[in-house]
């Protein structure tokens, strides 16, 4: 049996670069689905956000017009409010990642708030990557890897292979252009050797002990992916 951190955005707004706050939080499925693929296979579930705060879930997420249909969004709902451990989340700072075998990060907007600046999940994210033990980071949680820079801007992760979400995804619902910055471009930039498949399909990519997936389609895989390692 695993111990799995599951490190969620405590953010319940996007801020825009007009400086609207747009309502966001976690997406509904980069939790349930990996959720799910590691509790049924007998795995333990710890979450942790910054400050400890209570995690929220992108309203979006839920809607039928996203997971595809009523009953998808229903069982997505089902386990999110049966997930026990969304409700007494760990802080990022009082986490031991010597204490877990796993660590994984869904996304949702909520990672471009909070987690691309959180120091706290940034060490938490170097010392994993180090450690050799699987490390998941899905759709826009990718966006966490701009906080493991140094004062001189490097990071462990650069060059490796790696995905998340698109800047068509982006554009597709409709934030391409109110955004401050696009997710794909940044941890472009890092440089990481980026990769993307077709827009909403799934696309895992596997580089030493770091998995990532491209978007919500894509979470399930990627835990999937990690469970052939344990």
């Amino acid at each position: 049996m695993a111990d799995v951190l599951f490190v969620m955005t405590g953010a319940s707004y996007w801020t825009l670069k007009d400086g609207h706050r747009h309502p966001t939080g976690y997406w509904a499925e980069e939790f349930a689905a990996p959720y799910t693929v590691f509790t049924k296979a007998g795995h333990d579930v710890t979450v942790a956000t910054p400050g400890g705060v209570v995690p929220v879930t992108d309203t979006m997420s839920l809607r039928p017009s996203m997971t595809g249909s009523e009953d998808t969004s229903l069982q997505q709902e089902a386990v999110i409010e049966a997930a026990g451990e969304l409700r007494s989340p760990m802080a990022l700072r009082d986490v031991n990642p010597d204490d877990f075998d796993v660590v994984f990060y869904p996304g949702g907007h909520g990672p471009m708030e909070d987690l691309a600046y959180d120091l706290d999940s940034g060490m938490l994210l170097r010392k994993i990557l180090a450690s050799g033990k699987p490390l998941g980071i899905v759709c826009h949680a990718p966006a966490a890897l701009l906080a493991t820079r140094d004062e001189n801007g490097d990071t462990p992760f650069a060059g490796f292979r790696v995905t998340g979400f698109t800047n068509d995804e982006e554009a597709a619902v409709g934030f391409a252009d109110k955004a401050k910055w696009l997710m794909e471009d940044e941890v472009r930039a890092l440089p990481t050797d980026y990769s993307r498949g077709p827009i909403w399909g799934v696309y895992t990519v596997v580089d030493r002990n770091l998995y990532t997936g491209q978007n919500p389609a894509s979470s399930g895989p990627v835990a999937q992916e990690i469970l052939k390692s344990l």
